[in-house]
């Protein structure tokens, strides 16, 4: 599945992902390869990013969770996510 992480300032990621785990408002949601279309509204927390490898251009605004080795995340403030058809796009702050 492929997911865009995107500010106001920048394009934070873009890329194929095995998963992702999002900060919802009623508690961590995780979308999954053929997940059900979905919107929903972010609160603070970290988006974590279950892929294998970050390309360097990204790299430097995610932190690879200590215990394990696929995980990257990136902390937000507030954001809104849409998922349809394997794609996937984030607008955060």
């Amino acid at each position: 599945m492929n997911i865009k992480i995107l500010t106001p300032e920048f394009v934070i990621f873009e890329g194929d992902v095995d998963s992702v785990l999002l900060p919802g408002k009623n508690g961590e949601f995780h979308i999954m390869n053929n997940h059900a279309g979905i919107v929903s509204s972010l609160v603070g927390g970290k988006v974590k990013v279950f892929v294998s490898s970050i390309n360097e251009t990204y790299a430097k605004y995610f932190t690879k969770e200590a215990d394990q080795d696929s995980v990257f995340s990136y902390e937000i403030k507030s954001g809104v996510i849409e998922f349809n058809n394997n794609k996937g796009i984030i607008l955060c702050e």
